[in-house]
């Protein structure tokens, strides 16, 4: 209920030689391809709309993570999952 999901592009710092720094951000480029891919995915969104999400921070309140497909369902409480597990 008081959660927050953040969603956001892989980032990092680099230093050193110019060619190791190219290294590096290939990888987070293909980090963000990857997880793009999966977002949709697992989502069900298109790949554009995600593209545009994750280039700035998006911070989503629990039920907008559900309705996004980030997550199944948003728990109150321990009690409350432990009682939904058993059935209850």
């Amino acid at each position: 209920e008081h959660a927050r999901v953040l969603i956001h592009q892989p980032s990092g710092g680099g230093e050193g030689q110019s060619s190791d720094i190219e290294i590096q951000a290939r990888e987070i480029l293909r980090m963000r391809a990857l997880l793009e891919q999966m977002l949709a995915l697992h989502t069900g969104r298109e790949a554009d709309l995600i593209r545009k999400d994750i280039e700035r921070d998006k911070i989503l309140t629990a039920q907008e993570a559900v309705d996004y497909g980030l997550i199944d369902e948003v728990v109150a409480t321990r009690k409350t999952a432990s009682l939904k597990a058993a059935g209850r």
